[in-house]
């Protein structure tokens, strides 16, 4: 198997030693003790620093340091008892009968043993004869039940104990008592047998791992749907020929065609065409995004009615697409912090409940003389007490609500920042691409008569002839703006740029300027007519520029304003987590009336502005005397923040920027940049952990219950192996309905 290397990206120079991650499939565990187990077995190896295994998709996720070997971790796995296999590795071959065909076959045998019990209520004797219960049973005890004796023999050569450890021990008890009850049966008389128990609680044990195995299958439907996005060709452009290749082909700087109804096989670069492009499974956008040349595609979306060349950028494992699988898959490999306590609960579970069912058996015996009933009551002890809700209580949800939000472009790359979030008081907003759109946008173009419009063309023209061939974004603006109103760029000599002060050039004979108040006052352009405009425009965080012609004289033609324009969704966005009982806080280093005006329009009181990229760190430690407290950024320069804060919360833009910091720095990644998707983020985070809480309730709830119950006689085994069958598909049921959440971010 093949390791993936992880260097924490915020962490001392010596102690950002290289990190090999593992992952392995591990089979035939049955519970929370089963997981002890494993990952025991797993810290044992030389080389393995920390292990993981998740109950619910039955797999072991692990760091290594140099030296270690997959040989090793196998040889040790096995020897406590189960089967294991790299995840990129074949898997072995599927057992020569299903479980599905050893259910259906459990069941036929049962039935007829279980029938005279039904017929007691209706008034009917159909008891079968001994010899023939026997029979029945026999092939269902040790063979379609001898994976339990496997599994027990296991265990308690590891010295541990698990499910199949109390299965087995319940089971083997009442079906040696009623063979020893058949045997020592005077002749003709009736002995009292117990085969329909042990029959039926292997069959309903079963059953409940079939279904549990099923409900678990739902759980991964989410990597199963990203999985499917990947198209098993491409059709590459080879001189002016279009040929089908398979997409391991494919190589970065080929040009691949991708027709109207095709998936996008590569990330890349359009070269050529223009289209829309469905990108809903990948960023949770619900309406189609244009794209068009020198825009970034991702991989996996649908292209719509155009045709499109496109340049390989990533193809294979670094490819959008296939790092949102590892990622996702990295999550709910991980185990939250809650699970600690279930892992603390295992470890000293089957124990306690063999002393108990002990105590049941003897105290029944020699208190009550019943030794009959003993046996019966302590196997329904051993029966209900299957740890397997328990184990599964945590990773079903986790897997449920990480599969969700990854449909929804939420991307919880650690379960930590999952359970974590839920808490959140305070969430700190950087402002630039995070609650804006980023680049400015040219908001006011006045002459020295606001009102005229002639005024405010001649402007314009005067503006564009000056900034045609500049790439500054202030310029870019205005040429915009000049496009959308059908203005073109009048000739232009003598164009050279100013440093920290503008653009001067000369246009039909007249000599302009365009630049700041400074250089306007230094040229000698009286700004008296327009002070009080660009004071008002400068006090709503505006960043104002003059335009001034040199010849005759010296004089001012107008002034333009420019300013980032917000989200769409930024205004809601800070309603909805108000509306969830947390504070937004904006953490800007531009001038504080630019924060200001942003603030002012969302409804933000508290505003850090004019604050080094060094410093955002620092007012994120300091928020936290008022909680817990989430940082949302969008740059390399909102890393350190992103890692001082309890989460980190990371956009990537449409145009792929920030995806580098969203992958290392944060425990949420948004995969499309709507600041709605933070309140998502929350709310997903609450009820994942709600349904955690919800299940682990209800897993130690139904063994203090059930197990008490079952001491006391009111449980005989085929009820509580029916419970506890019901109890595995509750909880992981409880978790599907996770899937079921959409989100309110702004699509």
């Amino acid at each position: 198997m093949t390791p993936t290397t992880t260097l924490l990206p915020a962490q001392p120079a010596a102690a950002a030693a290289l990190a090999a991650e593992w992952r392995f499939a591990i089979e035939d565990m049955s519970c929370a003790s089963c997981v002890a187990r494993v990952e025991k077995a797993a810290l044992k190896v030389p080389g393995v620093t920390q292990a993981s295994v998740n109950l619910a998709n039955e797999t072991l996720s692990l760091s290594a340091a140099p030296g270690f070997t997959p040989a090793a971790l196998m040889t040790a796995v096995q020897a406590a008892g189960y089967g294991i296999h790299a995840l990129d590795a074949p898997a072995p071959p599927p057992p020569r009968y299903s479980e599905g065909a050893r259910l259906a076959a459990a069941a036929l045998l049962a039935l007829p043993l279980a029938l005279p019990m039904l017929g007691l209520l209706f008034g009917r004797h159909w008891m079968l004869n001994g010899w023939l219960q026997l029979a029945l049973a026999t092939p269902v005890q040790f063979a379609l039940g001898a994976r339990f004796y496997r599994a027990a023999y296991s265990a308690v050569r590891a010295g541990s104990g698990n499910m199949d450890l109390l299965v087995a021990i319940g089971t083997s008890a009442a079906y040696g008592l009623s063979v020893f009850e058949l045997l020592s049966a005077p002749a003709g008389g009736m002995p009292a047998l117990y085969f329909e128990g042990s029959a039926v609680v292997i069959t309903l044990v079963l059953l409940g791992k079939w279904l549990e195995a099923r409900a678990r299958r739902q759980t991964t439907s989410a990597i199963r749907a990203l999985n499917a996005l990947r198209p098993e060709t491409a059709r590459m452009l080879r001189g002016d020929q279009e040929v089908a290749v398979a997409l391991a082909e494919v190589r970065v700087g080929d040009v691949v065609v991708v027709r109207p109804g095709e998936r996008l096989a590569v990330d890349g670069v359009v070269v050529l065409g223009a289209s829309h492009v469905d990108e809903s499974l990948i960023t949770g956008e619900s309406l189609p995004v244009a794209r068009e040349v020198g825009q970034q595609v991702t991989g996996g979306a649908i292209n719509a009615e155009g045709l499109l060349h496109i340049r390989t950028t990533a193809v294979g494992a670094e490819s959008v697409l296939a790092r949102i699988v590892r990622l996702v898959e990295s999550a709910q490999g991980k185990k939250a912090p809650i699970q600690r306590l279930v892992d603390q609960v295992s470890a000293v579970f089957v124990p306690v409940v063999l002393l108990i069912a002990l105590a049941t058996l003897l105290g029944w015996g020699w208190a009550v003389g019943d030794w009959r009933t003993a046996v019966l009551n302590a196997v329904a002890v051993l029966v209900i007490a299957c740890p397997c809700a328990l184990g599964l209580a945590t990773p079903a949800a986790l897997m449920a609500g990480t599969g969700v939000a990854a449909q929804r472009g939420i991307l919880i790359t650690d379960p930590q920042a999952l359970e974590v979030a839920h808490a959140l008081r305070v969430v700190a907003f950087d402002k630039t691409g995070t609650l804006t759109e980023g680049r400015p946008q040219l908001v006011a173009a006045e002459g020295l008569d606001a009102a005229s419009a002639a005024e405010r063309r001649a402007l314009l023209e005067a503006a564009v002839a000056l900034q045609s061939g500049s790439e500054h974004p202030l310029a870019r603006a205005v040429l915009e703006v000049a496009r959308a109103e059908g203005i073109t760029a009048l000739a232009a000599d003598g164009l050279q740029a100013v440093a920290g002060r503008g653009m001067t050039g000369e246009v039909g004979g007249t000599a302009l300027r365009l630049g700041s108040a400074r250089w306007m006052a230094e040229s000698g352009v009286d700004l008296a007519a327009l002070n009080d405009r660009a004071a008002a425009l400068a006090c709503a965080g505006r960043t104002v520029s003059f335009v001034a012609a040199m010849s005759p004289a010296p004089h001012a033609l107008g002034l333009l304003a420019f300013g980032d324009t917000l989200k769409p969704g930024a205004l809601a966005a800070v309603q909805r987590l108000q509306a969830l009982g947390v504070r937004a806080v904006l953490i800007s280093g531009d001038n504080r009336g630019s924060a200001q005006a942003v603030a002012a329009l969302l409804g933000i009181t508290d505003v850090r502005a004019e604050v080094l990229p060094e410093d955002k760190a620092r007012i994120v430690t300091a928020l936290k005397g008022d909680g817990r407290v989430a940082m949302v950024g969008d740059g390399i320069n909102d890393a350190p923040a992103l890692a001082a804060a309890d989460v980190g919360i990371a956009i990537v833009h449409a145009d792929g920027s920030g995806t580098d910091v969203a992958m290392q720095a944060a425990g949420i990644t948004l995969m499309r940049s709507d600041p709605g998707l933070v309140a998502d983020a929350i709310d997903i985070s609450r009820r994942t952990t709600s349904k955690i809480r919800q299940n682990l309730f209800w897993a130690f709830a139904f063994n203090a219950i059930g197990i008490p119950l079952a001491a006391f006689g009111e449980l005989n085994p085929v009820l509580a192996s029916a419970a506890m069958a019901l109890s595995s598909v509750s909880v992981v049921s409880n978790a599907l309905l996770l899937r079921r959440w959409r989100g309110t971010a702004t699509h």
